[in-house]
């Protein structure tokens, strides 16, 4: 992250936008933020490394968030790297897709780097990259008319290279677009300092670049404003854009909005941007204004059942057995399911075994360790964690 400097916008009181009104089912899911999940991501985060772009630590983290995200649920079909050069070295933005209801080739993005560099980056931009695991965590199976993109770039701090490449080549090919993007709600550099009044995040809207998007960018940040105000405890200061992830969206004409923090920290890039400077609750109260922010962009499910899907989900009483296992692993159903799909995917997010109706699985051929069985119906899934012990 590379911060430029911000100037106030302008008065929240003198827009004249219809608020949103509080959705309940909005604010329940918003409620499903974890402080123990952001405080566990955040300190996992900071024992990755220093994750400069293309360096190891940045591929073990990359590797990391798949992991995550396969132990969410998501498939692996629905999980897909975007990989580019930067000065010889080879780096991958990831993306995770989610399908909308109603509008499936629409799409709002959900972004924010993982890469570092000099520290270990807890805030800039370990904050953000939890607060996009946790929205997908909690959206995982609530369904939305618009599919949402979650993206963890790679190459931010050398100049925005890793999401220039995915704008230029998977937005655009050719310079003829190739995805129809909604909004572009960034996430960086939210992290806070111990010590500092936490009370308040910047919402950050497009005045300057190409000029024909600025009144919509500023449309979709005053609701980013109001849903922070309807979701979280904190307080909002309207911001320009800056030098972040969004910002080559914005250049081919994309409407771009993000959270900054407001009392800047001035950690990033050195040293002390560690777990023990952050505010672990203010990224908490951070991650309950997206989650609110990001079902009102892609219009989630207002039903209260929603909330509970999980719970009502068919296949959670599946069992998968022995575990550990060395030659056949059993795969035990509720009677009532006849058609499944079985993928077998190693901690990395590889697919290694995929099986239809089977339930008897040869995995004398694997190699000894961890990993994950997801088992899905057409309208249930289930994840299980299992290991294979010779």
């Amino acid at each position: 992250m590379k911060k430029l400097t911000t100037f106030l916008l302008i008065s929240l009181v003198s827009y004249n936008l219809q608020a949103q009104s509080l959705i309940q089912a909005y604010k329940n899911r918003a409620d499903q933020v974890s402080q123990t999940n952001i405080t566990t991501i955040l300190q996992e985060f900071e024992n990755l490394g220093v994750k400069t772009t293309g360096s190891t630590a940045n591929t073990n983290a990359l590797n990391w968030l798949k992991a995550k995200y396969q132990s969410y649920g998501y498939t692996a079909s629905q999980i897909t790297e975007d990989s580019f050069t930067y000065n010889s070295t080879s780096s991958k933005n990831l993306v995770i897709t989610k399908t909308g209801t109603l509008y499936p080739n629409i799409y709002v993005i959900i972004c924010g780097h993982y890469d570092t560099i000099t520290g270990t980056g807890v805030s800039d931009n370990g904050s953000g990259t939890s607060i996009i695991l946790e929205a997908a965590r909690i959206l995982k199976d609530i369904p939305t008319d618009y599919s949402i993109k979650f993206i963890h770039f790679s190459g931010e701090e050398q100049g925005l290279v890793g999401s220039t490449h995915y704008v230029n080549n998977v937005v655009f090919q050719n310079n003829v677009r190739q995805l129809n993007i909604r909004v572009v709600f960034n996430i960086d550099q939210v992290g806070g300092e111990i010590g500092n009044n936490n009370n308040a995040i910047k919402c950050e809207s497009d005045q300057s670049g190409q000029t024909g998007n600025n009144a919509q960018s500023l449309a979709f940040t005053q609701q980013l404003a109001n849903c922070t105000t309807l979701y979280s405890p904190l307080q909002t200061v309207m911001s320009n854009a800056y030098a972040s992830d969004y910002m080559p969206f914005e250049g081919k004409g994309d409407i771009i909005t993000g959270f900054y923090e407001n009392e800047r920290s001035y950690n990033e890039h050195t040293v002390n941007d560690t777990f023990a400077n952050v505010d672990p609750v203010y990224v908490f109260n951070v991650g309950k204004a997206a989650v609110g922010a990001l079902q009102h962009f892609a219009t989630a499910s207002t039903s209260l059942l929603a909330t509970e899907e999980q719970a009502l989900n068919k296949l959670e009483t599946v069992k998968v057995y022995p575990n550990p296992a060395k030659d056949i692993l059993n795969i035990e159903l509720p009677k009532d399911i006849k058609n499944f799909n079985l993928e077998i995917t190693d901690m990395n997010g590889r697919l290694i075994i995929s099986k239809e109706n089977e339930t008897k699985i040869n995995v004398s051929g694997l190699a000894n360790g961890a990993y994950l069985a997801t088992i899905t119906t057409k309208d249930s899934k289930a994840v299980r964690k299992i290991i294979i012990g010779k």
